[in-house]
């Protein structure tokens, strides 16, 4: 699995430098981050965009190779942020919850399935949705064999943006209230999270919605996302 474990860094920095990994979502690959990565390395931080095989592990596997590896790549004793996109949040949740970080900055999360999805419940025993989604895209359900709700609340910074506009009306069909066409804005949210902010953006493409960077870097800085007001 390592042999297929893309890292890279983005900008040569000062070891001073915060560092920022980068997890893309199921069945994505590192340059569906590309335009985050770029976004925020020209506002000083040490990016490492990681690809990984988000459809040939289960989550667990997954988190154990894909975030210490990036974690390597972070040059010491930078402050270790993350920024992810849907299935990628899961990844990080998993990791923190058996392995804390003494280095952990803040944490954005994109259209996390926190609560897990319908999408899952529906659609996860038809033919060609394992082959499509692997054994991870099966644990993204919400009910007893649900990861996501088996993992406990944060006990980090935590900012999470969900998508209220989808591109796809039959996956938003079968799911309840307001969604990104994949993910339910309420399920998205997770208990010991420090804000939350909704923002006219799919599940597919927000990690390249103008306003989405702008308010990543922002929760990076602060600790919270930008309002009218600031």
């Amino acid at each position: 699995m390592r042999a297929a474990l893309l890292l890279t860094a983005l900008v040569a920095l000062p070891v001073q430098a915060e560092c920022v990994i980068l997890l893309h979502g199921l069945a994505r690959s590192a340059g569906s981050m590309q335009a985050m990565a770029e976004f925020l390395g020209k506002r000083g931080y040490q990016v490492v965009n990681v690809d990984y095989p988000s459809r040939r592990y289960r989550i667990e596997e997954l988190a154990n190779v894909a975030i210490p590896e990036a974690l390597d790549q972070c040059a010491a004793p930078a402050k270790a942020h993350f920024v992810t996109h849907s299935m990628g949040g899961i990844l990080v949740r998993q990791y923190l919850t058996h392995h804390p970080l003494d280095s952990l900055g803040r944490v954005v999360m994109l259209g996390p399935p926190n609560q897990g999805s319908e999408v899952v419940d529906k659609l996860g025993t038809m033919p060609g949705f394992e082959w499509l989604n692997g054994e991870a895209g099966l644990q993204l359900g919400t009910g007893p064999d649900s990861l996501p709700l088996a993992l406990g609340p944060a006990e980090f910074e935590l900012g999470i943006i969900a998508g209220t506009a989808s591109i796809n009306p039959m996956l938003s069909s079968i799911i309840p209230g307001e969604d990104d066409g994949k993910v339910s804005v309420v399920r998205t949210q997770l208990e010991g999270m420090n804000d939350f902010l909704t923002v006219p953006a799919t599940h597919t493409f927000m990690m390249r919605n103008e306003e989405v960077m702008h308010q990543v870097a922002h929760f990076l800085r602060k600790g919270q996302f930008s309002r009218p007001a600031d």
